[in-house]
């Protein structure tokens, strides 16, 4: 039987949450490697935070009749990380994806998966500020889609973490 257009709706965005959690478990170390004292015990706990809520949604699109989507062997940086100021950097993108990736479950049709995407885009929403030391007017809104050019110069891009060619 066809899956229905809200239920391959609901998947997709599934996906794109988990695509963005396997991107933040390999950015976190990428960035903890960089990082010491309590700025890497931060990077750890944020990294198992991002394996845990991995693990919840593969388990959540198998319920769904889906397979989830693998993580990558390798991804883009969105720049070199060489220090820890660049590591801090890397976290805030990485939580900024992730946020964005969440948001994206709040337009779907179904309920429950929209107070779960609600719910789930606040962790790394407030780990993303901690990161930058300072908060965003819209957590998860590319500064684009505000049209007000809110985006600092120098920024990160939220989202700007792809997997690797090849």
């Amino acid at each position: 039987m066809p899956k229905m257009p809200s239920a391959e709706a609901e998947i997709q965005a599934l996906q794109a949450a988990l695509a963005a959690e396997h991107t933040a478990v390999y950015g976190y170390g990428v960035a903890g490697a960089m990082l010491t004292g309590a700025d890497n015990a931060a990077a750890r706990g944020d990294w198992e935070s991002h394996m845990t809520a991995r693990d919840t949604l593969q388990a959540m699109i198998a319920v769904l009749g889906a397979a989830p989507v693998a993580a990558s062997a390798a991804y883009q940086l969105p720049f070199t990380v060489h220090d820890a100021r660049s590591a801090r950097r890397l976290a805030a993108a990485l939580e900024d994806g992730v946020t964005r990736a969440y948001l994206g479950l709040v337009a779907v049709t179904d309920q429950t998966l929209r107070t779960f995407g609600a719910l789930a885009m606040q962790e790394p929403a407030k780990r993303a500020a901690a990161w930058r030391g300072s908060t965003v007017a819209f957590p998860g809104m590319p500064a684009a889609a505000l049209g007000s050019g809110l985006a600092s110069p120098g920024s990160v891009s939220p989202g700007s973490v792809s997997p690797s060619p090849g």
